[in-house]
């Protein structure tokens, strides 16, 4: 397999399962050294047990990305294990609330935009650092179509990845001139976990929403971070990547 990421040090969180487990798989399979971070231990251990099976470097962290001290010490972990940061890929999130904006608790607002939305600040806020001393880099913040557009129902999602987008577009614009890329990938439903829970009424619903006919998978999703992250895409930057089977094309 081709080595894009030899000698790139990674930081991936939500490593656990879905989409940032196989960005940890692949970007490990192309040479890079994975921080796979995940609130659950078990699973991202998981994650990393593939990775060294299958030849690759990497190690796992538990890490609540809502407590900024405790994306620090990811960003802190990269360096000291693996010399440097060089890749990130902000990809934690929760689905959260729904209904109408009445009946949502401030509480289980605030936590979905802590987990969605104030985590990628703190990513960001130490990433960038560490890519600087590093001699730059590429980050890659997870958004959504509801970063894009709107719907009702999961108002404090489609809050926090609309702001996700903004807060990309501005600091891409913030660091272009220093040597680090900063872009937004806005998958559509994907068949993940999150959607594990969803009855199969609704979940028909949601396949018909996507011209395609199907949902995404990781793979698909995965494969556009990749090129993100790497130096193929070395004047693309700001950008919003969609993946989404042509919802926000209607």
């Amino acid at each position: 397999m081709e080595q894009s990421f030899a000698g790139k040090v990674a930081l991936v969180t939500g490593a656990g399962s879905g989409i940032g487990e196989k960005v940890a798989l692949d970007l490990a399979a192309q040479g890079a050294s994975v921080v796979a971070a995940d609130l659950n231990g078990d699973a991202v251990r998981k994650t990393v047990a593939a990775i060294t099976a299958a030849g690759g470097k990497a190690a796992a962290l538990v890490c609540n990305v809502a407590k900024p001290d405790d994306v620090k010490a990811s960003v802190d972990f990269a360096v000291k294990t693996y010399g440097g940061l060089h890749l990130a890929f902000n990809n934690a999130g929760i689905s959260g609330p729904m209904g109408p904006i009445e009946d949502i608790a401030v509480d289980d607002y605030l936590k979905l935009i802590d987990i969605n939305l104030n985590s990628v600040f703190f990513g960001m806020k130490y990433e960038i650092p560490a890519m600087l001393a590093s001699g730059g880099g590429s980050i890659v913040n997870t958004s959504s179509i509801l970063g894009l557009v709107g719907t009702e129902g999961p108002i404090p999602y489609v809050t926090a990845k609309h702001g996700v987008a903004g807060m990309t577009k501005a600091a891409a614009v913030g660091y272009a001139a220093k040597g680090i890329r900063i872009n937004s990938v806005h998958p559509g439903y994907i068949n993940t976990p999150l959607l594990s829970t969803v009855d199969e009424t609704i979940m028909a619903g949601v396949v018909a929403l996507h011209p395609m006919g199907r949902l995404g998978t990781a793979e698909e999703v995965a494969q556009v971070v990749l090129f993100l992250l790497s130096d193929k895409a070395a004047f693309v930057t700001g950008s919003q990547y969609v993946v989404d089977g042509g919802y926000t094309a209607q």
